[in-house]
């Protein structure tokens, strides 16, 4: 029997998923130092800069199986190829069930499509697994925000805030009915 060179991924990617995931890595204290970067960053794009070296940690996969799955549906979802990427972002869930950035990702694409119902929950399962995914939390509060609960967006967005006052979302607050900046 001959294999296709897809064929052939597929089989080896299954054969890869049935063995176990290893812990994500610990980033903490690399993140910690990058919180209080940020936090005392004294431009927007200072913050920015800082906010990327974040999204290093946050997107450094357990092992090759599980990187090669977040890769394939972040490139799937910058293409707008939102099943392939929930695809992806589903398997990657399903083997790595521990790794925060597989929920926040798979959440994302459920944003793009506005099932934010749907979102919600995978949002809750990354912050679960990593409290302080920025990235997470402001996502959390915009899909509140899409869901109506704007008081509730409004509590998430301040936690976010806490960790990087820089977020593009923290023009959301002003004028709001509770808000003290």
């Amino acid at each position: 029997m001959r294999l296709v060179p897809a064929t052939l991924l597929a089989l080896v990617t299954a054969t890869a998923l049935r063995a176990e995931c290893p812990p994500p890595p610990d980033h903490a204290a690399a993140l910690d130092a990058l919180f209080a970067r940020v936090q005392a960053a004294e431009t927007e794009m200072a913050a920015r800069e800082i906010a990327n070296e974040m999204w290093a940690y946050w997107a450094d996969a357990p092992d090759e199986t599980a990187q090669d799955l977040l890769d394939r549906g972040m490139q799937a979802r910058r293409a707008f190829d939102l099943l392939g990427a929930l695809d992806a972002f589903d398997r990657l869930v399903s083997y790595c069930p521990d790794y925060a950035e597989g929920y926040n990702q798979r959440a994302f694409v459920n944003f793009l499509r506005q099932d934010y119902a749907t979102a919600l929950p995978d949002l809750d399962a990354a912050l679960e697994r990593a409290p302080r995914h920025v990235a997470a939390l402001s996502g959390k509060a915009l899909t509140l925000f899409g869901l109506g609960r704007d008081a509730e967006a409004r509590i998430v967005l301040r936690r976010a805030l806490a960790l990087n006052p820089w977020l593009s979302e923290r023009h959301m607050l002003k004028n709001s009915p509770e808000t003290e900046l």
